[in-house]
């Protein structure tokens, strides 16, 4: 197969229709968003834009399209990301829920499951949202363990033809939905007699039984429609899990890996509007010099290091989320490599970018700090650096027959 790096004449059609929605829909809609004081009111004001986005067909990027979606690569579904995260990268994760929890359903899910819990996503009208309902609010990098009071909390419990479903879950974004009855699908990690397993359950489940005990006020990412919930007694169909009782451990490692490779992708996003303004800035300011700044060399050094580590990132991403998408063995890893490398560069190229414009870049007026704010999300969000994807990758350093230059495919 050719290796080619430039875009096809599709990818750059969609390129331009993502850049132009952008454009159109969601940088004045970041502003608004960002003017906003509550975190509910703030995400409230994305649904008609979600709902434009809808007909536009743009949700069904989020689909592959062996399931009726648009995803036909991690290269479209990365152009795609980048372009809208670029200007409002909340509004991004509002969408990218099916992202992340449709993939075990991809994996393991009968015909009858696949077909009605994507279809809701294939859709040319509404804001359907879903979810993946991972994280505890006691805590999620140890969700494996076995013993009382140890890892996954969220019981669900047989009882005749139905899962009775308790405990809390955090952080995932649209927990409780638009309007509090939850999701159009929401995939729950649980504990079942059988070891942690992962449930479906639909909206039509959901309502009336989730309380929210609590909506989290972000300093990044400000539209996230990110809570606390509580999930009491919701009954879901016994044919609603996915796989084998005792599956969910797997099935849940590996559905972060798509989201994980997006991450650099999101700091791709960051880094580039954080690099024009500091760009721009370089070339016309003097700071009471004779010349604009970018004439010293250690300015133009640091945009220059700059540049580069965000061209890496973004070829990085592209290659995860191509390899994640397409199922390839090398995606886990690049997944992981994009993840953790993309993230931790994105904080430190912003940071010093930051650096080029001095103090004036400390004033919440000034049009760069808000991108450090979002990246710094970005090495603790789907599945924290520390806590989750570090620990990822020593597991597959310490594998017997680890190959160091399979992922690259120079093996």
């Amino acid at each position: 197969m050719t290796v080619s790096f430039t875009l096809t004449p599709e990818q750059e059609q969609l390129k331009a229709a993502a850049r132009g929605f952008a454009r159109d829909h969601l940088r004045d809609l970041a502003v608004a968003v960002r003017a906003e004081q509550g975190p509910l009111a703030r995400a409230l004001l994305f649904r008609p834009t979600f709902e434009r986005a809808v007909a536009a067909g743009f949700l069904k990027g989020f689909i592959p399209t062996p399931f009726g979606g648009r995803a036909s690569s991690g290269v479209d579904a990365a152009i795609f990301v980048e372009e809208w995260a670029a200007e409002s990268p909340d509004f991004v994760i509002s969408m990218a829920g099916p992202l992340i929890a449709l993939m075990p359903v991809y994996e393991v899910g009968t015909p009858q499951q696949i077909e009605r819990f994507v279809a809701p996503f294939l859709a040319d009208s509404g804001a359907p949202l879903a979810t993946m309902a991972y994280s505890e609010p006691e805590g999620s990098a140890n969700f494996a363990a076995e013993g009382p009071g140890l890892g996954v909390r969220t019981t669900a419990e047989p009882d005749g033809d139905e899962w009775v479903i308790n405990g809390r879950k955090a952080w995932a974004s649209h927990l409780c939905g638009w309007d509090g009855d939850g999701p159009d699908v929401m995939t729950i990690v649980c504990r079942t007699p059988g070891g942690i397993s992962l449930i479906v359950a639909e909206r039509e489940h959901l309502a009336g039984r989730i309380e929210v005990e609590e909506y989290y006020d972000l300093p990044g990412l400000k539209g996230a429609l990110t809570t606390r919930v509580r999930l009491r007694d919701v009954r879901v169909p016994r044919a609603n899990l996915l796989g084998e009782e005792g599956q969910g451990v797997q099935l849940t490692r590996n559905a972060f890996f798509p989201s994980g490779a997006s991450i650099g992708i999101f700091a791709v996003a960051a880094m580039r509007q954080a690099f024009d303004v500091a760009y721009r800035f370089a070339l016309t300011e003097t700071r009471g010099g004779p010349v604009p700044i970018i004439e010293y060399q250690a300015v133009s050094d640091v945009l220059a290091d700059a540049k580069g580590r965000i061209e890496a990132v973004r070829l990085l991403s592209w290659r995860a989320l191509d390899a994640v998408m397409s199922m390839h063995p090398s995606g886990p890893e690049l997944a992981l490599h994009a993840k953790v490398f993309g993230s931790r560069t994105g904080v430190d190229v912003i940071t010093e970018l930051l650096g080029i414009v001095g103090v004036t870049a400390y004033d919440e007026e000034f049009p760069i700090v808000r991108h450090l704010m979002d990246a710094l999300s970005y090495p603790v969000i789907e599945g924290s650096n520390v806590g989750v994807r570090r620990r990822q990758l020593q597991a597959l350093l310490t594998t017997p027959g680890y190959d160091p230059l399979a992922a690259s495919g120079m093996a």
